[in-house]
């Protein structure tokens, strides 16, 4: 990991800010668009102790010092990013949520497990959300509504992913962000895998500059999370 270029603290704040965001829109169209159709929640001790379990820790990321965060309270207000995309998601049920976000020198890495009733809704939710022609133009505009006039997107698309679970699908966002004055190309992927009852994103942020490093770790980092899902 030690490989990743250092930033300045500028970019590495910029950088925190794009995987906020990025982790909001995902989870919004993934985990409940429509506030009058949003997913019912019945958390329970065996479905959080399986969102938990996958994760990331501390000790996934390596030996490298200089590395902050750990869990993180999930968002699940599900606010819809986009009026024209709203996935059903009442007759989904969620069992289990658990988030941690990691970071250091301008690299971050923000993982999020849920669990949901059954595998057939699992299915349900990824066909009406990941596969769904709408997402990528609601991940273009919620981030456009979010940066402003300081970061212009240069592309949001999807990129090939090894099938590595039943479900696996990857996105990829590249935004010029300008700030003090200087512009730096940074790229936000979004991988997102499910198998079982379990559904998880891994959102990494680094400089563009970072992507054939970065790469390998992200596909490393989610084949991990996999062998750890319990439901």
């Amino acid at each position: 990991m030690n490989r990743v270029p250092r930033r300045p603290s500028t970019v590495l704040a910029v950088s925190a800010l794009t995987t906020l965001l990025l982790t909001g829109v995902v989870a919004a169209t993934k985990a409940g668009a429509a506030v009058a159709d949003k997913e019912k929640i019945h958390l329970t001790p065996a479905g959080q102790a399986a969102a938990r379990a996958a994760v990331l820790t501390r000790a996934d990321l390596g030996s490298a010092t200089g590395w902050s965060g750990g869990a993180k309270k999930p968002d699940l207000s599900g606010t819809p990013p986009c009026p024209n995309f709203d996935p059903k998601q009442s007759d989904l049920t969620l069992n289990g949520v658990a988030q941690t976000v990691y970071t250091h020198a301008g690299l971050q890495f923000d993982s999020e497990a849920q669990v949901l009733q059954t595998p057939h809704m699992v299915k349900l939710d990824w066909q009406r959300s990941v596969l769904s022609p709408q997402l990528l133009p609601c991940l273009r505009t919620g981030l456009a509504q979010a940066v402003g006039p300081s970061a212009k997107i240069v592309s949001v698309q999807r990129v090939a992913f090894p099938q590595l679970a039943p479900y696996a699908a990857a996105f990829r966002v590249v935004m010029d962000i300008t700030a003090s004055s200087s512009t730096l190309r940074v790229m936000s992927d979004i991988v997102v895998v499910g198998r079982g009852r379990t559904e998880i994103t891994l959102t990494t942020t680094a400089p563009f500059a970072a992507r054939a490093t970065v790469w390998p770790v992200e596909i490393r980092l989610a084949r991990l999370l996999l062998t750890r899902v319990r439901a």
